[in-house]
């Protein structure tokens, strides 16, 4: 096996393993497609991971992590520039970025975002925080048209939405496990309106909370909504994939709600059931 087919296993078991609701999406694509959507997660994912810790998993220092993201970024810049690599996470994402005109501008707007993390840990307001999303979650969108084969001004608007809708869903999802590190997602403009400031210092579901994840699931449904109409320019097998992941995705706002928004006992998921069916009746409908 090649140095670059590792690469890209590597990719696809980061993607595997961290990423389950997309993973499983990604089986609905032909398969020459999927490896180049791992290679574009595993990228995301891997810079995402350094953030909070660096190789192994060792706690380091804030300063220690930013340069730990600042090495990777200049390794794979300067790679792209050569046009390969033999970095065993990005190997695959050079070979992926160059495969299909990936803009560099893109990753570059990605790692940027990334780096807020050490700088920022609350948002004042959602215009605040969409600021963050356009690098952190609609560039990954912009990033994953080309290898869907879709390149519209429409599609591209729509990719950004359902990016968007993705983090904040996972925003959401994942206050507690924010609340580890420090921060918050939450628009504390938002916060401050549902008067809801002591259920985060709390870590307690309370009423003015309820109140606000009701607000701020709506507003995420939106986005959800905005982005059906990427779905004119797909076709095919990438066409059901990114129905699949807007379903799966969706549906952990579903089961926050299930659980009355008490997202600070325990995280929200998908069944695995519902998963596997939701992927068996798309791909069924290809038959």
């Amino acid at each position: 096996m090649s140095d670059l087919e590792t690469s890209y296993r590597r990719c696809k078991s980061l993607n595997r393993r961290f990423g389950k609701t997309y993973y499983y999406s990604t089986l609905l694509l032909p398969p020459e497609s999927r490896p180049h959507v791992h290679a574009i997660y595993g990228f995301c994912r891997y810079v995402d991971d350094v953030v909070d810790v660096v190789d192994g998993g060792t706690a380091t220092s804030q300063k220690e992590r930013l340069e730990a993201v600042e090495r990777f970024a200049s390794r794979f810049f300067c790679d792209l520039a050569s046009g390969s690599s033999n970095d065993p996470i990005l190997a695959a994402v050079v070979n992926t970025a160059i495969a299909y005109d990936i803009e560099a501008e893109k990753f570059e707007r990605f790692i940027n975002s990334m780096k807020m993390d050490f700088e920022i840990d609350r948002y004042d307001t959602f215009d605040d925080l969409m600021v963050y999303m356009d690098g952190s979650a609609a560039v990954i969108g912009e990033m994953m048209l080309p290898i869907l084969g879709a390149s519209e001004a429409e599609a591209i608007l729509a990719a950004r939405e359902l990016g968007i809708a993705f983090q904040l869903t996972n925003f959401l999802r994942d206050i507690e496990e924010d609340l580890g590190r420090g921060r918050i997602y939450v628009p504390q403009s938002d916060i401050r309106a549902f008067g809801a400031e002591n259920a985060f210092s709390e870590r307690r579901a309370t009423e003015p909370f309820k109140l606000l994840m009701r607000y701020e699931i709506a507003r995420t449904r939106v986005h959800y909504q905005h982005s059906l109409a990427g779905d004119d320019h797909l076709t095919g097998r990438a066409l059901d994939c990114i129905r699949a992941a807007r379903q799966l995705y969706s549906g952990i706002l579903e089961r926050i709600e299930l659980v009355d928004y008490d997202v600070f006992s325990g995280r929200a998921k998908v069944p695995a059931l519902q998963k596997f069916g939701t992927i068996g009746r798309l791909a069924l409908s290809r038959v």
